[in-house]
């Protein structure tokens, strides 16, 4: 019950587009025909065969056969369906508007295919090729969700395995370990454990206070220095103002 108005917007939406394509289509070519009644029968029968081959295509022949890399079974069934709905529209065209050359298929067969098959090819192609782009933009999103999901997971994992009262007891110790007469030492600690504490505890929201961050950043600025010799000079600048906002 929950997926009942997904449902019904995912339908109304592809309602709205072939409504969309027959107004189109009809206001292009219902000059053409002995009465708008026939140009409404006529267009209505080629945009249901349309939309009918367009959806055989999509959520059966790409699913079952595409995907599961059966290529040469695609290609055939794709060509047979395609053919056989241009015979059977074009015989069914016939009879509603009386035209006899649409009935014999012996004659001028360049002219039908042209006029015929090779349009819905193209079409039903068209078709697919949105229904292959969206595939591809749902796969990319799933595929960034799990990777997401993964890394929390192996973070949670990690957690679980430190003792984090244990750890800050264990840091707390050896601050007050260390020589007061060393405040390098014992500063550098302040920051190392204020790091870990920030990993383990306030990194896991949706969202920040920017000066966190920030503080974060300068502290672990602060420890890639002590790495590096003389040769090397790392600087951190950050506004003032970069402050009072979320992240």
């Amino acid at each position: 019950m929950h997926n009942a108005p997904f449902f019904i917007k995912y339908k109304l939406h592809h309602l709205i587009f072939w409504m969309l394509v027959f107004g189109i289509w009809y206001l292009l070519r219902y000059e053409g025909y002995s009465s708008e009644r026939i140009a409404f029968q006529v267009t209505f029968i080629k945009v249901a065969d349309l939309a009918l081959l367009v959806y055989i295509t999509n959520y059966l022949l790409i699913p079952f056969f595409l995907y599961k890399k059966r290529y040469v079974l695609f290609v055939l069934i794709f060509i047979v369906m395609i053919t056989l709905s241009s015979i059977y529209k074009m015989n069914l065209l016939g009879r509603l508007t009386n035209n006899p050359l649409l009935l014999d298929l012996s004659g001028n067969l360049k002219e039908r295919i042209y006029d015929n098959v090779i349009p819905h090819f193209f079409l039903v192609i068209a078709g697919a090729a949105f229904k292959l782009m969206f595939d591809q933009i749902g796969l990319q999103k799933k595929m960034a969700d799990m990777a997401k999901e993964k890394a929390e997971s192996e973070l949670s994992f990690l957690k679980s395995q430190i003792n984090p009262h244990f750890l800050f007891n264990s840091l707390n110790s050896v601050y007050f370990l260390i020589d007061k007469n060393n405040p390098e030492a014992r500063q550098t600690l302040h920051k190392f454990s204020d790091m870990l504490r920030y990993q383990l505890y306030e990194a896991n929201g949706d969202k920040i206070p920017v000066e966190k961050e920030i503080s974060y950043l300068k502290d672990y600025v602060d420890l890639q220095k002590l790495r590096k010799d003389e040769n090397y000079t790392v600087t951190f600048n950050c506004q003032p103002e970069v402050k009072g906002f979320f992240i």
